[in-house]
């Protein structure tokens, strides 16, 4: 359900990485709002950050598009647990894996039990990330730095790195940026520059990989409202969220797995390298 035109979120602060359990409002993730017609009918998909927010709400479309669910996360394990939940009642498979995406052993040994359980891989969504809202250049310490593009962007290399050999002909390759790389945020230096990364990792794998007949393509979105926003910015931040957009509010995780599942799907077929932008009104230049 989409948010409320204007309608301020209450005031709420979370510790790293932020639990959905503990927000106020929930996020829309779905369950109630999304409807699905098979269009991933025995497909096999693996979402990094799939416990909440937007990678639930893929996790979520996906399954009620006929695809098995593999997941990973961090450590909210009543979160993932939730999610594990919503898929299989959707009478489709789901595995939760729970451990840190920025370790290239565990992206490794995840691709290989998401194969030997589902007997392929065809989805690879990328979407684990973590940000960080400081005043200055000055307060990012270097194990900060490294600590967010080891989760925003190393990951996602990991991630391709493993599942390569697995993907057939008509895979897709899912990333999720931001509106951030193209509109910068001042608070968020070094989130920002990942998701920049990620766009131009996302452009160049899909020259890479076109000969093989595997799309690449990305999500940017804007102001979202999943548990990395109270986790990351201060209480009064979180009450005026998502205003300063043309549509003046949130988007709800749900109005952008629609975005996801049409890249993974045949409505997808002759994209990759590309962009989609749900992000409320913002308008960018590429």
């Amino acid at each position: 359900m989409p948010s409320e035109k204007g309608k301020a979120f209450p005031a709420q602060r979370q510790s790293q990485p932020g639990k959905e359990t503990q927000m106020a409002p929930r996020p829309a993730s779905g369950e109630f709002e999304y409807h699905g017609s098979a269009k991933l009918k025995g497909k096999a998909a693996l979402i990094t950050g799939g416990d909440s927010g937007i990678g639930r709400a893929v996790a979520l479309a996906f399954a009620r598009e006929g695809a098995n669910v593999a997941f990973a996360y961090l450590e909210e394990d009543q979160d993932a647990k939730e999610t594990r939940d919503m898929v299989e009642k959707e009478g489709v498979r789901c595995l939760a894996f729970r451990g840190d995406v920025g370790r290239e052993q565990f992206c490794r040994e995840i691709v290989e039990k998401t194969v030997g359980a589902f007997g392929r891989l065809d989805l690879l969504v990328n979407n684990a990330a973590e940000q960080h809202y400081l005043e200055s250049i000055e307060e990012i310490s270097a194990e900060q730095l490294e600590r967010t593009f080891r989760t925003n962007i190393f990951s996602y290399f990991f991630m391709v790195k493993a599942a390569l050999k697995h993907l057939r002909e008509g895979a897709r390759i899912i990333n999720t940026t931001s509106v951030t790389a193209f509109k910068g945020n001042p608070k968020l230096l070094d989130y920002s520059s990942t998701k920049g990364a990620i766009v131009a990792f996302t452009r160049s794998l899909a020259l890479a990989l076109g000969d093989k007949g595997i799309l690449v393509n990305a999500v940017a979105p804007g102001p979202i409202w999943t548990p990395l926003i109270p986790a990351t910015f201060p209480e009064e931040k979180v009450e005026e969220f998502g205003k300063n957009v043309l549509l003046k509010r949130a988007g709800q995780p749900v109005e952008v797995a629609h975005s996801y599942v049409f890249l993974a799907s045949e409505g997808g077929s002759y994209m990759t390298g590309q962009i989609l932008h749900p992000n409320g009104g913002t308008i960018v230049g590429a």
